[in-house]
């Protein structure tokens, strides 16, 4: 089986990972036998959900994302987009498969009034900023206010939270860009507010976020124990990791902390704290209008039992001055190709078990196929799951059938567009030009920001 994997660039022209392919002689059923032609698979992706799937494809005789990417079975096509430079219809021509795995690469509106004013910004772009995304290199936060509103308490909403509030001395060693950690050492947030719509028990982040919250140095926490009261029994017949969780809540809520705890508290320059029952309503502007200075909040209460729980509002409303808004409230996948069906009010391409609907031989994995939830095993599993999928297809003759030209077409119909293909190997000359820059500081790697500059290094 031959594996291809194209990496799909939406609205930028690079990404920081890549996602490989494989070739194998593995007899997988009589229309694929070695004799006539090794099946040709492409993965379009080069997140996890495409790692995992091209993992399970291999059957898993290699366990790390490297070892899949220099797998001889498997071949590395960066600095695509499928889409643009190369369409769904034309892999799908090239291969008998193709597996769309290429993620949520968008994030939720507010839909709310105010949302585009300067300092409003979405989680994934400010994530994206001081990781070092390159699409994402020019966002330029204010830090300049005293408070800071993230809308959402997932785990993205507790990271960007961590980032805002750690001491810069702190992330030096890190792999945050130098254009990051010089604006957060500029940084003169003190506060930020986590806000959901819901309350405690409808959290959505996990207990080691919350953890590495409440022990974040300098910082303490604020938490109102009026909005836990009746919580304790409530918990008691929840799941394991939910009852660990609330229960952590809980105790940073409402209990005495120790001698040394209230200490470090009490010496804390920085706080942070979760606000619950609270929806946004609207960005409220500065007296010039010229960007957001506070966010007008609804007050909601919980109506329905179990899943079907969700916040209405009261009719009260609240001002929350600030000058930083961060908005966290999901991500969603965007459209590959006018030939891939999409389910636009739920952003993922419609499926049976990750086979898209009414087009054989075209599947999906990950976020696109499930949407943004879960964590990373999620992923693992949902993408192993299409990849047995696939497998079972290709055992019992459902692919098309016939020799396909797998990638050697694909590469030359780029070539006569004038698309440089990065391979594998390129992309482990830029990662060990990274790694090379950040040893100078002391730090894992400095990140490469711009793509003419990654491309100037490959020679190109």
């Amino acid at each position: 089986m031959a594996l291809r994997c194209w990496r799909w660039w939406p609205w930028s022209s690079w990404t920081r990972t890549w996602l490989p392919p494989s070739r194998s002689t593995q007899n997988f059923g009589q229309h694929f036998s070695t004799q006539e032609q090794a099946p040709q698979i492409c993965v379009v992706g080069s997140g996890p959900a495409g790692f995992y799937t091209a993992q399970h494809l291999l059957k898993n005789v290699i366990n790390t994302f490297t070892q899949t990417a220099r797998s001889d079975r498997c071949a590395f096509h960066g600095n695509v987009e499928v889409g643009k430079d190369v369409t769904v219809q034309e892999l799908r021509d090239a291969y008998h498969a193709v597996v769309l795995s290429y993620g949520a690469e968008d994030h939720q509106a507010l839909d709310i009034p105010g949302e585009e004013l300067p300092g409003v910004f979405s989680a994934r772009a400010f994530v994206g900023w001081y990781n070092g995304l390159p699409e994402n290199r020019e966002l330029a936060p204010d830090l300049s206010c005293d408070t800071a509103v993230i809308l959402g308490q997932g785990n993205v909403a507790l990271d960007v939270a961590r980032i805002l509030l750690t001491p810069p001395e702190h992330l030096e060693k890190t792999d945050i860009t130098e254009a990051a950690l010089g604006a957060l050492r500029q940084s003169r947030v003190k506060t930020v507010w986590i806000v959901g719509r819901r309350g405690p028990l409808q959290v959505a982040f996990t207990i080691k976020e919350l953890r590495e919250m409440i022990q974040l140095p300098g910082t303490r926490p604020m938490l109102d124990p009026a909005d836990f009261l009746g919580l304790q029994d409530r918990i008691k017949e929840a799941a394991r990791p939910r009852r660990r969780l609330m229960e952590l809540l809980l105790r940073t809520a409402t209990e005495k902390p120790g001698v040394e705890e209230a200490a470090r508290r009490a010496s804390a320059s920085r706080a942070w704290g979760l606000r619950f029952f609270r929806s946004p309503q609207q960005v409220l502007p500065s007296p010039d209008g010229q960007r957001a200075a506070g966010i007008r909040l609804a007050v909601t209460r919980l109506e329905g039992i179990g899943e079907a729980t969700r916040a209405v509002p009261t009719g009260d409303v609240e001002d929350l001055p600030c000058g930083l808004i961060l908005s966290s409230i999901g991500y969603k996948s965007r459209p590959i190709d006018p030939s891939v069906p999409f389910d636009p009010k739920l952003g993922v391409i419609p499926n049976m078990e990750g086979r898209v609907v009414d087009v054989p031989g075209l599947y999906c994995s990950g976020w696109v196929r499930r949407g943004p939830t879960g964590v990373i095993t999620t992923t693992m599993t949902d993408s192993f799951l299409t990849g047995q999928i696939l497998l079972q297809d290709l055992k019992a003759g459902l692919l098309p059938s016939g020799p396909r030209p797998g990638s050697a077409a694909i590469r030359a119909l780029l070539d006569s567009r004038g698309v440089w293909c990065v391979s594998f190997s390129d992309w482990e000359k830029l990662d060990a030009e990274e790694v090379s820059r950040g040893q100078a500081s002391g730090k894992p790697r400095e990140k490469l920001l711009d793509p003419q500059e990654m491309l100037r290094l490959l020679g190109h």
